[in-house]
């Protein structure tokens, strides 16, 4: 079979009603257990079909091949990312605003299935740059720019001196990130406790504003 395009994930199937109807999202569910188990080289589409709970006619009904369901799996993490409500509103005083979103950050990402979802597109990104792309800019680049429109309303006032708040934005995160979600991505440690995260993130926030900080200029 051919493909998916980039984008068209309901090539097949496209007159089966809701997009997010129980069966598509029973089979969206098992495909990203199997590929998460099996990685995408591994995974087949009888073993997702098994995985689902469904026969192997009704998994072609709702996607073609591999690739879409791949796909489907990477728009739902977007998605489930995008649930996400960060407050950068403009008046929040920064230690507040960085010490929330540095915790809720680090809990999106460490969640189960966060990390493994990440090192998922991670390692088909280069066999299906589009879909890594996607990913990248729909929920990491997105995320510093929202972070970075943030910071550069707080440089406006005068709390901040910062010459390139996406830069910026990225070095918070990463500070976040750092201690906690790369040993949660190599399976080299749990997620992190919420202590384990709030100290972590209290560091980030001294170590930005010790930078950052209109003070410190």
């Amino acid at each position: 079979m051919v493909a998916a395009e980039p984008g068209t994930l309901r090539a097949v199937g496209s007159g089966l009603g809701d997009e997010d109807s129980t069966k598509r999202r029973q089979i969206v569910d098992g495909a990203r257990r199997v590929f998460l188990d099996l990685g995408f080289d591994g995974a087949s589409m009888g073993e997702i079909a098994r995985a689902a709970g469904v026969s192997k006619g009704t998994l072609y009904v709702y996607f073609p091949d591999k690739s879409g369901l791949f796909e489907a799996i990477v728009e739902t993490e977007i998605a489930e990312y995008s649930k996400e409500l960060y407050n950068f509103h403009p008046e929040r005083p920064v230690v507040e605003t960085l010490t929330e979103f540095g915790r809720a950050y680090v809990q999106i990402l460490c969640r189960p299935g966060g990390g493994s979802a990440s090192r998922t597109v991670m390692a088909i990104a280069e066999r299906m740059p589009e879909v890594g792309r996607r990913f990248y800019n729909n929920v990491i680049a997105h995320t510093i720019g929202k972070l970075a429109a943030y910071l550069e309303a707080r440089a406006a006032i005068g709390d901040l001196a910062i010459e390139d708040c996406r830069l910026a934005a990225l070095q918070f995160m990463q500070l976040c990130q750092g201690p906690t979600f790369m040993p949660f991505l190599f399976q080299a440690a749990p997620a992190p406790s919420a202590e384990q995260t709030a100290e972590i993130v209290a560091s980030a926030t001294r170590m930005f504003l010790a930078t950052y900080g209109a003070k410190a200029r």
